[in-house]
């Protein structure tokens, strides 16, 4: 029989579990009624683990220097709020001349308005913190619950299975009419983010089998295929950033495991090689030359990214210290013409960038440090680790996070509800994998 804290780890796993499976199904969940399941499952979780958890019930958790970070997110969502509140006009003109001086000529009967917030549009930003809140509450209801090895091990091996589906079923229309790969995705560069972490897990687990499955061929086989038909699905995605990251990937776990001079070491080290060997030998095979042209400089000139970036730019210097609120980039970008039409641009195909300028530097800074701290935490817990099934497990979601985040400097996949719910998941998993010591099961 299950007492309540246990009851609410297992509700909330299974719950975690089920929108890890749900989230890309449906066109990486970017249509509002998609949205609105993600978000009413995490109110959900949430009312379940403050009625059902425990408080006092044995934990061994390493706490150290874990419950400050918890003061950056706070005081980013108070600064979020902070930008919708009205506040006297004279002050906002103090702090950020350019809100005063663009809400002035945009404003009917400014003069006569007491009262202005450093949002440009302050519903917009209050709606799309609502937007942004569950993907936070989610890493806080793992770092919570998720406690025992056997949640840690279920969770990435779901987290592994999703991603190989997404390969296979996106490889499965690559003889069709397309020449490309994007699987339930709409944007193939999404569909490549969202591979560029699932491949890092999986190979974590394949460091990871020596105490799962006591290194069983057959196993390291399965999770070596599962590895291939991601990393064949993600180079044909014909992703440019996502060709850099997969090799990337690679290099990162090969150099680490360089240092290794035991047996184990020079084993992965003749793993990872024919991994990477076998991806070229099929990509080659199948044929990659969409792939390769699309770095030639034809296809780099006609970007429009670099274009943007620069109007980003420009943003920002504008709003500098606050920012023009939180949601607001598609408000204040300008249509584009492309082949004689307007198109509206809704992001700015850089994460970083398009967070500056709705957020500023002090917002930014908050939301990076929150996200920074996280990060070093696992980093720095996982240093410490010796054994097999954490150090693999916590390495794989490292690199897994670090792998989005570089991607993150062309393109928005943290815009796209699927991509950063799995950033939060495997972020947090990656702190609960180092943080908690796996119970005896």
């Amino acid at each position: 029989m299950l007492n309540r804290g246990e009851l609410d780890q297992k509700i909330v796993e299974f719950g975690l579990i089920g929108l890890i499976v749900f989230s890309p199904l449906p066109s990486a969940s970017v249509h509002n009624w998609a949205v609105f399941v993600i978000q009413l499952t995490v109110l959900v979780l949430v009312m379940v683990y403050f009625l059902f958890s425990e408080t006092g019930h044995p934990s061994i958790q390493k706490k150290n220097a874990w419950g400050r970070g918890k003061y950056l997110f706070i005081g980013f969502w108070g600064y979020v709020l902070f930008q919708c509140l009205p506040l006297p006009k004279s002050l906002v003109k103090l702090l950020s001349p350019g809100t005063h001086e663009f809400l002035k000529q945009c404003t009917p009967d400014f003069s006569s308005t007491k009262f202005i917030s450093f949002s440009l549009a302050p519903s917009v930003s209050f709606k799309s913190a609502l937007a942004l809140l569950p993907y936070f509450l989610i890493g806080f209801l793992i770092v919570k619950t998720i406690k025992r090895r056997s949640q840690i091990v279920r969770l990435f091996f779901v987290l592994f299975l999703m991603g190989v589906f997404e390969a296979v079923y996106g490889l499965s229309g690559l003889f069709g009419d397309l020449n490309f790969v994007s699987g339930t995705f709409v944007n193939r560069n999404h569909f490549a983010g969202y591979l560029e972490m699932m491949i890092p897990i999986g190979l974590g687990l394949i460091l990871s089998r020596e105490e799962l499955v006591k290194k069983s061929i057959a196993s390291t086989l399965g999770l070596s295929a599962g590895v291939i038909v991601m990393s064949l699905a993600l180079l044909f995605s014909r992703s440019r950033s996502g060709v850099f990251i997969l090799v990337f990937v690679f290099a990162v776990f090969f150099v680490f495991f360089h240092k290794k001079r035991d047996k184990q070491g020079r084993g992965i080290k003749v793993l990872l090689v024919s991994v990477f060997v076998i991806i070229i030998i099929l990509s080659l095979y199948i044929g990659v030359d969409s792939t390769l042209k699309r770095f030639s400089w034809d296809y780099l000139l006609k970007e429009s990214r670099i274009d943007i970036w620069g109007e980003t730019w420009e943003v920002f210097t504008d709003f500098p210290l606050f920012g023009s609120g939180l949601g607001t980039f598609a408000t204040l970008y300008p249509l584009t013409e492309a082949d004689g039409e307007l198109i509206k641009t809704s992001h700015a195909h850089n994460d970083y960038l398009e967070f500056l300028s709705e957020l500023g530097i002090i917002g930014m800074s908050l939301l990076v440090g929150a996200i920074a701290f996280m990060f070093v935490f696992c980093l720095s817990q996982w240093r410490k680790e010796e054994n097999p099934l954490r150090r693999g497990l916590g390495f794989g979601g490292i690199v897994s996070v670090l792998a989005l985040s570089l991607h993150g400097f062309t393109d928005f996949n943290l815009q796209i509800p699927s991509n950063i719910l799995l950033f939060s998941v495997v972020l947090s998993l990656a702190c609960a994998t180092v943080r908690h010591w796996p119970s005896q099961e």
